[in-house]
Order: structure tokens, then sequence, then C-alpha cells
């Protein structure tokens, strides 16, 4: 793809709102962000979205700047990647850091669209113009959560998803049930409970519930089988899909009926449509997972969202949901719950320069 230099930036943002699970609370937003300048003067952009601490993968944004600089950058010398959908198996020298390759990789797919003139969205096969926008409400009380979901469903948001564990779960949902008794409401567990909370999973079947997020370990996929077969609410299916393997082992196994896919755990655009695809073609519902994004990995959950079996609204909400300024323009806007996709070429947005540049806590700049 003749490409010329990769900048790596590490950068620091303040969330409007502290998000908490109960893992811990993230006040602060670290990230990286990747620049690709081919020898035309084109750029692709990237996001790599771990965090500052291996709560949810193994990666961190350490770890995930190591792997770019050290192995990912450097092995990009003496490949012959013509296409980005090709970047993966070149990366699959190095095993897992799904969220490193896919920091590298997105921005690889941001170029190529805008080589060829054209959205990111089309260019992977998306149809949709407008995509639903839901929301992730991470609150420590009942009252909290009301007042956040409140506030979401006057600023136009579709669906809610609630972070939960065996200490909130009915309190939380029943409490919202009563205010909102049709409202689409997702629960998120982060891997809280075990094959003996079955009994206590069953009680939540009352509330209609869209799904269940990730209920056991994070890497399993055989317990989830045994406890969908005993829950009415369907499964899905998060942390444990990291490769497109995974998501066949557990649709294969009927661990799930629903699977999140977010571009940076699974390793990048290429298996995130593999998986699409796959799932599309056996009938399981996916839709986009978030990651307290910033602007750039915004801009490709949108493009993968527009794609035709994303049936369910994903966590992609508005720039403002989280920051007073994003590194985007324009920033992501939700009207009317919904989000446009952008139609110019690559992502669809232009780097904030000045923000960028503000928010940044060291810069690499590396030839190839």
């Amino acid at each position: 793809m003749d490409i010329k230099t990769i900048t790596l930036y590490k950068i620091k943002m303040p969330l409007k709102t502290p998000f908490s699970t109960h893992l811990g609370t993230v006040k602060d937003r670290e990230g990286i962000i990747i620049e690709v300048i081919d020898q035309e003067g084109r750029k692709g952009y990237g996001e790599g979205v771990a965090f500052s601490s291996p709560w949810y993968t193994e990666e961190t944004v350490e770890t995930s700047y190591h792997m770019l600089k050290e192995f990912l950058i450097p092995i990009m010398r003496n490949a012959d990647i013509k296409h980005p959908s090709e970047a993966g198996r070149v990366f699959d020298a190095f095993r897992r850091n799904q969220m490193a390759k896919a920091a590298l990789e997105t921005a690889l797919w941001d170029l190529a669209a805008k080589k060829e003139d054209i959205s990111l969205s089309k260019y992977i096969g998306g149809q949709r113009e407008l995509i639903p926008s839901g929301v992730v409400v991470g609150a420590k009380t009942k009252e909290e959560v009301r007042r956040q979901i409140e506030y979401y469903l006057e600023s136009g948001y579709q669906r809610v998803k609630i972070k939960i564990s065996p200490a909130n779960d009915y309190e939380f949902i029943s409490e919202i049930r009563r205010f909102y008794p049709d409202l689409p409401i997702m629960a998120d567990a982060n891997s809280a409970y075990s094959l003996d909370d079955i009994e206590h999973l069953k009680r939540l079947d009352d509330f209609g519930l869209l799904m269940i997020e990730q209920p056991l370990e994070y890497d399993d996929i055989v317990d989830h089988a045994k406890l969908q077969k005993e829950l009415k609410t369907p499964i899905c299916l998060d942390e444990s899909i990291v490769t497109f393997n995974d998501a066949r082992r557990a649709v294969e196994l009927g661990s799930c009926k629903v699977i999140n896919i977010k571009i940076g755990r699974v390793g990048g655009l290429g298996t995130a449509k593999k998986i699409h695809d796959y799932c599309l073609d056996k009938g399981i519902q996916v839709w986009c997972g978030g990651m307290l994004e910033f602007g750039i990995s915004r801009a490709h959950n949108i493009a993968l969202a527009s794609m035709e079996g994303f049936s369910i609204p994903g966590d992609i909400s508005a720039s403002g949901r989280y920051w007073e300024e994003d590194i985007i323009l324009p920033e992501v806007t939700v009207e009317n719950g919904m989000i446009k996709v952008p139609d110019k070429p690559g992502i669809g947005y232009e780097i904030n320069e000045k923000r960028l540049n503000e928010v940044s806590t060291s810069k690499d700049s590396i030839a190839l």
C-alpha cells in the first residue's frame, strides 16, 4: 500500500461523567491514535481502544503501544500488503494483541477507502445511510441509573444497556421497568456470574430483556451453552469472541443467540466483517459494541454498523455523550435516535488537529 510513515499518538481525555461497572470506574480515558501516510500524502487513521489497566482484556495502552512500535509496524516493512484485508494474515505472526492489531489495520482500511475515493461504509459493503443508536448506563445507584436513562431517552436514544452484577441486577432492572415498561433493555454482566447463579438469572427472564451480555467467565464458551439452555433471555457473547473461530464455535455449541462485535476486540475490520457475514448466514443477531472510544474508532464503528446484519442498535452514541470536545470534525451527533453514516471518502470525518495535539501525551513518527 506504499506506506511512507506511521505516527503513533498517546492521548488522554477526561470523561464528562465517570463510567462505573462492578469491575471499576473510569474517569480519564487514555488511548492510541495511529496516522498512516502513503507516498501520495493520503492519511488513514485508526485508534487503539485498550484501557489503561487490563480489566476488560489483557491488553493495556502501554502493551498495545509496545506491540505497535516494536513488532507490528516493523513487520510491515517486509510485508507486501496490497489490501487491508491482507493485514490480518501478516499480523498473525504475533499471537493475540488484537487491539494493537486493529488499531493499525483500521488505519489501513481508512487509507484504502480514501485512495478509492469512497466512504469506508460503502468500501466494506455497508448498506444503511442511518444507523440506530443505543447508550450504555454505568452507575452505582438505581436513582442515578433512572436519571441517566431519562436524560438519554429525551436525547433520542433507542435502547439502553445497563451494567449489572448479582448485587444490583434485580433492583436496577425492576426499577427501570417500573418507569419504562416497554423500553428495549440490554443487561451487561461483564462476567459477574457463575453457573451457580442459574436460578438467580432465571428471575431476569420476567423483564423481557433484549439480551444478557457475557454473564459467565470472559473466556468461556462451553458453560454459556449450558446456561443458554436454561434461560429464555438471549445470551450475548462479548469478551469470549476474540477470533472468527471463537464465533463459529460459540454458534455451533449454542452458547449464544447474539454476538457483540467490537472491531478492537477481534483484531480489526477484516475479522469483524467475517464474523458479521457468518452470523448473517446462520441467523445470529449481531450488534456493534463500544469501548468509550474517541471519534476515530467511533467513525469506524459507524461504518461497520451500516452493514446488513447489524439489526440491534449499537453502543455508538454522540461524541458529546463522553467528551467536552472530540478529536474529529464534525463530531458524531444523534438525531431522533439515529446517526447519519458519512458519505465522504474513508471514515468521513476530519481530524481536529488542534484538539489532538492538546490531548496528546506523546508522539512517535516511524518511517517505512
